[in-house]
């Protein structure tokens, strides 16, 4: 079975951050979400969505995701807009 792996970072708090006592993630199964959710998860490993603009606003979030992939894993991140809410309500909040 297929999972992706999802990290909130960035944002006011700094959520991942380096030196960050805050860290945000979890991960679900492909297969749980939506078919228009996978078919988001596919597209946006094709060609990231907002790829240049991740990380450009001031204070706001911005989504690591990955999939393994071929045994290989791959990463992508994505400006907090963008991603569906399937993806983001399998991340909690951790104090490290």
């Amino acid at each position: 079975m297929s999972t992706v792996k999802v990290e909130k970072i960035g944002g006011l708090a700094g959520y991942g951050l380096p030196g960050s006592r805050l860290k945000s993630s979890g991960e679900t199964a492909v297969s749980a979400l939506s078919p228009a959710d996978q078919a988001w998860v596919e597209a946006s490993f094709q060609k990231p969505p907002g790829s240049q603009e991740a990380g450009n606003e001031r204070d706001t979030h911005c989504y690591r995701i990955t999939r393994t992939k071929n045994g290989r894993d791959q990463t992508i991140e994505v400006p907090e807009a963008q991603v569906p809410h399937a993806l983001k309500a399998c991340v909690t909040d951790k104090l490290l």
